[in-house]
């Protein structure tokens, strides 16, 4: 093996983790209340992205922190509401999403973040859809 394949193999390895590629990416959000007689897509940001793991076959042998699964998640995000029209007066006719502002590999926290990635499908409407740019 050559010297360069080697070191760039490790610099690979070594500074991996600010090569990944995680970052604000552009989402659209279906929601609908059975309520109410609109669907409402929402233009938003969700963190979106590569980041380096590390696992082992041996995961008895190693130490936790020698273990990585870091995920593309939230480093600085606000909360927006929308307001979901053809609501009647008796329903909470509104909606609070993320917009991602910046993002990070890290550990999941699921206090603000779906950690599974089975989830209900949010990318249709079963109501007539408006669109909301916000």
């Amino acid at each position: 093996m050559s010297p360069f394949l080697v070191m760039s193999l490790l610099f690979g390895l070594v500074f991996g983790q600010t090569a990944s590629l995680c970052a604000p990416s552009e989402y659209t959000i279906h929601v609908e209340k059975r309520e109410c007689a609109y669907c409402l897509a929402i233009n938003t940001t969700i963190c979106a992205g590569f980041c380096m793991t590390r696992d082992s076959n041996g995961k008895k042998l190693l130490l936790k922190s020698a273990l990585s699964q870091n995920v593309c998640t939230y480093k600085e995000m606000l909360y927006r509401t929308a307001l979901i029209p053809g609501c009647p007066h008796h329903t909470l006719p509104y909606y609070s999403y993320p917009v991602a502002l910046s993002c990070k590999c890290g550990k999941c926290n699921t206090d603000y973040s779906d950690c599974v990635r089975d989830r209900l499908r949010t990318d249709y409407c079963t109501k007539p859809q408006k669109l909301c740019n916000l």
